[in-house]
């Protein structure tokens, strides 16, 4: 169906409006695992995702006739950036139809490149069902986000880039998703290293692609952070390609993947969204699986909402300890409150917001509540403050 060949001949094509990103090690990473990690950094692409490379070859590949109709594809936005990008350069024009809880960032990214945005659905088998109509009544190619041999040949370069690089890894871990980021690097990895073993990752709210793998009927649902790949519905191409090949597929929590969003910009210095980060997560979900091993992460997209990145890293520093948020029940009289902050400036505690409540104290006219925001090096040193203050006050954790 699709070979190395074909993988290496999207390379070719779209040499120069694709970028070739970096494989980095990461030591940080490497010793919270045990594993020898190396992350390909395709969250670097210009529309911020690996999907530069599908879409970029499936438009070089169309007939001149092709073009001209113009094309329509379907999207939770990282397709959608990259057909929008690549029809521009081609001078293809473009529709792309997103469904309605798509991040704000992605629709206006995708607007920006040119192409005609229309929100409709709430799911993306709601969306895809209406861009197959409109392709069907405005003679529109539509380009599939991963059921296309040309998509999947396209996405497969990822994983050429990663073993041209490191030729000697152990494994690698990509995001599932639709399945063809995953069969076009199962294509290229096992051809170019029949002994490495590849592994898909999921989210544990859409594990689609572990479901038919297992012979379930699929049920999915939810809400989840890593929605570039809360997909019900899995390729057959591609799934074809991935039963036969792969070493499992790895399905990751809800909080696994915010730590791993948190734990990329902390320890690589580098921007992943939901979707992007689920490999990382799968690793740290799973550590035993690959302690001593070399592998490949793919970090395949950066396109994160900046309030959801924002609060993401909020609650890990909350999980790590280095933020606490404490609430006290103190006595109403003069000098509690420099009493309380002498207390923790004394433990090396930095206050970030106080809260102080007089009119609907709980317990007493002569009681007040205080809440207090208090940042800490890390759980150590937050229980180091907290028992300072219990000296004195009665102290809860919320």
């Amino acid at each position: 169906m699709i070979t190395l060949a074909d993988v290496e001949q999207a390379s070719q094509r779209f040499a120069g409006r694709v970028l070739r990103t970096p494989m980095v090690p990461s030591q940080a990473i490497s010793r919270i695992t045990g594993a020898d990690v190396l992350l390909k950094l395709d969250n670097m692409q210009v529309t911020g995702a690996f999907k530069e490379r599908g879409a970029a070859n499936r438009l070089a590949m169309l007939s001149q006739q092709e073009q001209a109709r113009g094309v329509i594809a379907m999207s939770a936005g990282n397709h959608a950036q990259a057909v929008a990008r690549h029809a521009q350069l081609l001078g293809i024009a473009a529709t792309i139809v997103m469904p309605r809880f798509t991040p704000s960032t992605k629709v206006t990214r995708t607007a920006a490149w040119g192409a005609k945005v229309v929100m409709v659905g709430e799911t993306l088998a709601e969306a895809a069902a209406h861009a197959h109509e409109l392709a069907a009544a405005q003679s529109l190619v539509f380009i599939h986000p991963y059921d296309d041999v040309g998509i999947i040949a396209g996405q497969g370069t990822l994983a050429l880039e990663m073993l041209q690089d490191a030729p000697d890894l152990d494994a690698l871990i990509i995001p599932a998703g639709g399945g063809g980021l995953l069969a076009g690097c199962l294509v290229a990895a096992t051809a170019l290293n029949p002994g490495i073993a590849v592994y898909g990752a999921e989210v544990e709210t859409y594990p689609a692609m572990a479901q038919r793998l297992a012979g379930r009927s699929v049920s999915v649902g939810g809400a989840t952070i890593a929605e570039g790949i809360a997909v019900r519905d899995i390729g057959e191409i591609p799934f074809e390609i991935v039963r036969r090949r792969i070493a499992g597929v790895l399905v990751a929590p809800e909080r696994a993947i915010e730590e791993a969003i948190a734990l990329l910009v902390e320890a690589a210095k580098t921007v992943a969204e939901g979707a992007g980060a689920v490999g990382l997560a799968a690793l740290l979900a799973y550590p035993e699986r690959f302690r001593g091993k070399k592998v490949g992460v793919a970090i395949t997209g950066g396109n994160i909402d900046a309030r959801i990145l924002s609060n993401v890293l909020l609650r890990a520093l909350l999980r790590d300890g280095r933020l606490l948020r404490l609430h006290l029940q103190i006595p109403d009289r003069p000098g509690v409150l420099a009493d309380i902050a002498g207390k923790i400036g004394g433990s090396g505690g930095n206050i970030i917001e106080v809260s102080h409540q007089r009119l609907f104290a709980s317990s007493s006219v002569q009681a007040a509540e205080l809440e207090v925001m208090v940042e800490a090096r890390d759980k150590l040193h937050a229980t180091a403050i907290i028992e300072a203050l219990e000296q004195s006050y009665i102290v809860r954790q919320v």
